[in-house]
């Protein structure tokens, strides 16, 4: 039956914010102004924005413990689209809770809708983005967003094909490609998802074989899109001047051939800034495994052995506690193609 919330939603949809909760404000400040370069605002004491484009915000920091993504926002093309996901979700006997215009306003949306996620993480989505009038004040000549989104988010899972199946029901997400890699003697399977042109908006990462998850926070990395090399090239000399930790050295990836480098956000989590990755077409891309997630560079930065042990010791933690898969909309999941 095709009835409306059966009709495909893939390409009106785009990852259009992220919620982060922290303590530590003065140091994401000069993370994201001074060193990555973007636009700053703050509503009010508790509270932090960044934008990159004309959109009010794409980066809403609220003060908490988490240290981590609280959310992600989807912003949905048009009203029949947002309808037909929120009916989807609806059909499988999840909650949603219509947002506040104070919550709404503080993103820089409308007719905004949020429901439980994958790894605790809150979907909400939303159909208008606000644009601002203020002129954009930022050390990067800009950053590329438009149809397809702004970057990615990357997880990781012990219940990857969960994940997958909680995008493919919601979102119609399909399997960009898939990466194996070897890190530290752990095997990696790393799934790429798209829901859109943009090469994946969703990454989760899965230890082969072992049900342990070795990351502490809900999100491995967040990614953004310079405009230019010249913007990549001078904010990885700010993060360094600025002291800023880097995770990983500028390298380009296997698969979507981005050039990016990682630094480790006030948070802990890592933030990528990338640049120039394909854009999938449609009618010809075929998902293939790739071996390893660099051409060149993206080499580990400052690792410690007791970096390594402290993995280990997060691995073994997450045997003892369940992940959050929401099992309505996860289903039995869906396995690589």
């Amino acid at each position: 039956m095709n009835t409306p919330a059966h009709q495909s939603v893939f390409g009106a949809v785009h990852l259009g914010y992220i919620v982060i909760e922290t303590n530590r404000f003065t140091d994401w400040r000069r993370f994201g102004t001074d060193a990555i370069g973007m636009h700053h605002d703050a509503p009010d004491a508790g509270l932090m924005r960044f934008r990159l484009d004309d959109q009010e915000c794409r980066f809403l920091l609220r003060r908490g413990p988490a240290e981590d993504v609280v959310a992600t926002g989807w912003h949905i093309a048009d009203h029949p689209t947002f309808e037909r996901i929120e009916a989807r979700v609806r059909a499988h006997g999840v909650p949603l809770v219509q947002g506040t215009a104070e919550e709404a306003a503080l993103r820089g949306v409308e007719r905004l809708l949020r429901f439980p996620g994958p790894k605790g993480i809150t979907q909400e989505i939303y159909t208008t983005p606000v644009k601002s009038a203020e002129p954009l004040r930022m050390l990067a000549s800009g950053f590329v967003t438009g149809d397809s989104g702004m970057g990615h988010v990357a997880i990781t899972s012990t219940r990857p094909t969960q994940i997958r199946g909680y995008y493919n029901t919601v979102f119609d997400a399909r399997l960009t490609d898939c990466i194996d890699e070897t890190i530290s003697g752990v095997k990696l399977k790393i799934r790429f998802l798209r829901v859109n042109e943009r090469h994946h908006s969703i990454a989760v990462a899965a230890v082969q074989g072992l049900p342990i998850d070795p990351i502490r926070t809900r999100v491995q990395h967040l990614n953004i899109q310079a405009a230019t090399l010249d913007d990549i090239a001078r904010s990885y000399q700010r993060v360094y001047e600025l002291g800023f930790d880097m995770a990983l050295s500028v390298g380009q990836h296997t698969n979507d051939k981005e050039l990016s480098y990682y630094a480790r956000t006030p948070s802990g989590f890592e933030w990528e800034v990338g640049w120039n990755p394909v854009t999938i077409d449609e009618a010809t891309w075929q998902p293939t495994t790739h071996q390893g997630i660099s051409v060149w560079g993206h080499t580990p930065v400052g690792r410690t052995i007791i970096d390594k042990l402290d993995q280990f010791r997060l691995g073994a933690r997450s045997l003892t506690r369940p992940e959050v898969t929401v099992p309505a909309l996860g289903g039995t999941g869906v396995c690589d193609d």
